[in-house]
């Protein structure tokens, strides 16, 4: 029997408008940062060190142990704790102002990845794959590298209603050394490539009949384009990975083979692989930065382990050209208190915190917005998460507004009903 023309959901798609980005790389840190410690200084609370905290009893408010230092043409400060990120000041956008619904990191994580912590909502990624599909049709739309396996696990980088294929693609797992991480049942040990093929046509051929005896059936369309695609992925997928054939002096770059920097770096070098072959949004993961005790020590290891890689990100799709069209986001869940109930650490805080943006037509070497003068809330150019979320669909094309999906009688958005986007953020 004749089958109807099938053209894969994953196509590119036109955006709503001219982007600034063609792609995303989200470099998450989960736990929350402490933004008075990286991006955010805060010189009267450097004076008033060891004082009772106004903001909550039984605290203390801390100072930073950290200096901040004015950066490139811009001045734009940061902390002495990322010396390499420092050379790029003039490519970040800080968020100061900052703010998200609650203090507690299962709720907040996932509203940072799905915009909706009461119902389980498709991710940021899963979203952007359905309003542009993917440039790369052998590879997934959205990957995420070291996925989240607590706060949510699947569901920060999952479909929801939306149709499965849409999902992201975990490589590893938080915590875990990402070297030797590889997608399970990949490749077929009884039948030969040719012979895959052959098999899959037979099936697909009656797949796309029945599709065309019930043309929306999201379950059937996922079937389809889920075997096609994990046909396709057994090559495509072990090559792009693979960063032995990269050369010494890149690996160098991102400290691989160091003590400290190699699992994030693997990551980082492995993002701009993927970036580069096409994929449309990559998350890489890094945990854990809640840091109630052992501030200074836990803070310094984790942005060791971070602060060389990501620098050597930016160099690298600086250098290749692709910076300009390629939206880079780090942040948190939320940021830290300006004060402690044990001296060393810092406690939750929603009210105000850092992120930053650089690439995809971001106008670099600046801060947007504020908290108070410690850090507690923030008071200027505030920016919600669903802000943040309808800014990154703007950098894409995307108008957060139209990119809907009709759901249970009713059109559902990343949004929901917020949302705006922070225009001021863009060159």
């Amino acid at each position: 029997a004749e089958t109807t023309k099938y053209r894969s959901p994953m196509a590119p798609k036109e955006p709503h408008f001219t982007p600034r980005a063609k792609r995303v790389i989200f470099l998450c840190m989960r736990g929350g940062p402490a933004h008075q410690d990286t991006f955010d200084p805060k010189p009267a609370l450097q004076k008033r060190h060891g004082e009772k905290s106004q903001f909550r009893g039984g605290a203390k408010l801390q100072a930073s142990p950290w200096k901040f230092q004015k950066h490139g043409q811009g001045g734009l400060e940061l902390s002495a704790l990322f010396p390499n990120l420092a050379r790029h000041a003039d490519d970040l956008c800080v968020l100061r102002g900052m703010h998200t619904d609650l203090p507690n990191h299962p709720q907040a994580f996932v509203q940072l990845h799905t915009g909706n912590f009461q119902f389980v909502r498709p991710s940021l990624g899963a979203w952007t794959v359905y309003g542009l599909g993917t440039e790369n049709q052998d590879l997934p739309g959205f990957i995420t590298i070291s996925a989240p396996v607590r706060l949510g696990g699947k569901q920060n980088y999952g479909s929801s209603f939306l149709p499965a294929f849409y999902q992201g693609t975990a490589i590893g797992q938080e915590r875990a050394s990402i070297k030797d991480a590889k997608l399970r049942n990949l490749s077929n040990k009884e039948l030969s490539p040719e012979l895959q093929r052959k098999q899959l046509d037979l099936v697909q051929a009656m797949n796309r009949d029945l599709l065309s005896e019930q043309p929306a059936n999201p379950e059937i369309e996922g079937v389809i384009e889920s075997f096609e695609l994990g046909f396709r992925m057994q090559t495509a997928i072990p090559e792009v990975m693979g960063i032995d054939d990269e050369p010494k002096a890149i690996r160098d770059m991102y400290g691989i083979g160091g003590n400290r920097t190699d699992n994030f770096g693997r990551q980082c070098l492995m993002a701009r692989r993927f970036a580069e072959a096409g994929v449309r949004f990559i998350e890489i993961g890094h945990s854990s930065w809640d840091q109630h005790r052992n501030l200074k020590s836990s803070l310094t290891k984790n942005c060791g382990e971070t602060d060389q890689p990501i620098a050597a990100l930016l160099t690298d799709l600086k250098q290749r050209g692709m910076l300009q069209d390629t939206l880079v986001v780090w942040g948190g869940e939320f940021g830290r208190s300006p004060d402690g109930k044990r001296d060393d650490g810092r406690d939750h805080n929603a009210k105000g915190f850092s992120m930053w943006m650089a690439g995809g037509g971001v106008r670099g070497g600046r801060a947007y917005g504020a908290t108070d003068d410690f850090g507690y809330e923030s008071v200027d150019g505030r920016v919600h998460t669903h802000d943040l979320h309808a800014t990154m669909l703007h950098s894409l094309g995307l108008d957060h507004k139209r990119l809907t999906y009709r759901y249970a009688g009713r059109d559902f958005r990343l949004t929901d009903v917020y949302g705006r986007v922070v225009d001021e953020v863009f060159a």
